[in-house]
Formats: C-alpha cells, sequence, structure tokens
C-alpha cells in the first residue's frame, strides 16, 4: 500500500478496510447492520440505521476523528418504509448541524440478507499525522 495512505482493517478474513485514510480524507467502507454474532441487527431501517451509525462511531474514533468531520455520507436503502426516521437518527448523530452531504439511494438488495441500509461516509482530518 502506498505510504501515503493507512488502512484501518476489518478482523477476519475480509478482504476490504473498514477505512483508508488518504491524505487529509478518511474513506469509510460502507457497514451494513452485520453484528459480532454474524447477524443483521434489527428489522427496520431506524434500529439498522442506529446499530450503523454507533459502528461508524467507532472506525472514526479509531483514526482519530469524529462525526463532526464527517462531510459525506451515502445511504444505500432498500426500502423508503420508515426512511423518514433515519432522518431523526441523522439529527442525534450529527446534532444541529452542520451537516455533512448526503446522498440517498433505493437498491432492490444489499449483499447482507436482511439489510436494508448501508452507509459508507467520507471525513475531512486535516493535518492530524497518521
Amino acid at each position: 500500500m502506498n505510504p501515503e495512505l493507512k488502512a484501518y482493517p476489518l478482523s477476519g478474513k475480509a478482504t476490504f478496510s473498514a477505512a483508508v485514510r488518504a491524505g487529509p480524507f478518511l474513506y469509510v467502507s460502507g457497514m451494513t447492520a452485520w453484528g459480532e454474532n454474524r447477524r443483521i441487527i434489527g428489522d427496520d431501517l431506524a434500529s439498522q440505521a442506529r446499530f450503523i451509525y454507533e459502528k461508524l462511531g467507532h472506525v472514526l474514533k479509531e483514526a482519530g476523528a469524529t462525526f463532526a468531520d464527517v462531510i459525506e455520507t451515502t445511504e444505500y436503502v432498500t426500502t423508503l418504509e420508515g426512511y423518514d426516521q433515519t432522518a431523526l437518527i441523522r439529527r442525534e448523530v450529527f446534532g444541529d448541524g452542520p451537516f455533512p452531504a448526503a446522498t440517498g439511494v433505493q437498491v432492490s438488495a444489499l449483499v447482507r440478507e436482511g439489510a436494508l441500509i448501508e452507509i459508507s461516509a467520507v471525513a475531512w482530518l486535516g493535518n492530524r499525522a497518521i
């Protein structure tokens, strides 16, 4: 890997990293509500989104970042039922703003069976040391 990059690997046999730092940016891979029990946590968009943002918070912390550093999120959803609830969760996570740029995309399916939402993010870390 390029010495100007730093990967935050996942445990196990994953063939991708949870996040990769490239210069001042941290690119966080898409996350579903896949739990340590190897099952999807939650059966609706809101509960899955909440769990994903908890996981995202751990990845950000490991990289020396916080939700205040997030400049963009992308949400892929398989249903629009309850999608309005994800906005409430974003308000819990990002507070009163400023909010990151966001894109929402409805898809026919996600790779993990039972996953209703997948969220990826980009954070700006500026000149913080790698």
